[in-house]
């Protein structure tokens, strides 16, 4: 470790999150604390992805109307760089597509045939200035150590940048997506530690759009079932959703058997009868 954080320390414009990974578990194990391969993980971005990366191909697929929306922002492009490719949904197959993943559970579920994928974190990119048309990353920012600096590092190596994210500066979306705001009035710290969107939108020199999610959305991400609330009920919905393992077991608990007793009285459908006549819904997604 010590020599990896010499090589590293030479770069350090590129590696400074990195760097400070490696020194806390360098200070963990001088005390004399088990440092758990998870923990590991960690230190390279990839510690929530391989918790719920075993989840993935099972709940989350391309979504087609916003996979539609992707396509049509990265124009002609046609050489991308997906950056936290995960198991490659939303890639194009009509382009020359390089894929980076820090998480090796996320890579291996890759399927057959997809676009070469390269172990590394958005923070530091193995490639020189410019060398794609076009840097993409889709629902994966909010997973990075540095968010800002893997932005920049997208920016430095694109000459072009798109993002699918959630917006952490309005806060009226939390208040229309009941799940947020009845039962994980927790989800509001956990935004609370990503970067505003118009910091990450400067980053790239990008505007941010709407993306609307349809109610009988194909992806599984968390706002996903806004129409369709028995979902969160399950299992293996829940662990392909970051936000569960951040705001941690007894939150997940308590707000799993709140909306199960609300479904079961009628409580649900009576404080959001005004969902059953939407097709889409701003949930916050950009």
């Amino acid at each position: 470790l010590r020599r990896l954080r010499g090589l590293l320390l030479e770069r350090r414009d590129r590696a400074d999150a990195m760097v400070a990974a490696l020194d806390r578990e360098l200070e963990t194990r001088a005390r004399g604390l088990k440092v758990t391969p998870e923990e590991q993980l960690g230190m390279l971005g990839a510690r929530l992805y391989n918790v719920i990366g075993g989840a993935y191909t099972a709940t989350r697929r391309t979504e087609p109307r916003i996979a539609a929306q992707i396509l049509g922002a990265l124009g002609d492009a046609r050489t991308v760089l997906n950056v936290g490719a995960g198991t490659g949904s939303y890639e194009p197959t009509d382009r020359e597509v390089t894929a980076v993943e820090p998480s090796e559970v996320m890579r291996r579920q890759r399927p057959a045939g997809s676009a070469l994928c390269v172990a590394a974190a958005a923070e530091s990119l193995p490639f020189e200035e410019h060398s794609f048309d076009v840097a993409m990353a889709v629902s994966t920012v909010h997973h990075w150590e540095d968010p800002i600096a893997g932005l920049r590092e997208m920016r430095r190596v694109a000459r072009r940048v798109v993002v699918l994210t959630f917006d952490t500066d309005e806060p009226g979306w939390q208040d229309r997506f009941w799940l947020t705001r009845d039962y994980l009035p927790e989800f509001a710290t956990v935004l609370a530690e990503f970067p505003s969107l118009a910091g990450m939108a400067n980053a790239i020199g990008a505007r941010a759009e709407p993306v609307p999610i349809p109610w009988d959305c194909a992806d599984g991400l968390f706002e996903a079932y806004w129409r369709r609330p028995g979902a969160y009920l399950e299992e293996h919905v829940r662990r392909g959703m970051s936000v569960w393992t951040r705001v941690g077991p007894d939150a997940e608990r308590r707000a799993v058997q709140n909306l199960r007793d609300d479904l079961d009285s009628g409580r649900w459908a009576e404080r959001n009868s005004d969902l059953a006549h939407l097709d889409t819904a701003d949930l916050g997604l950009r």
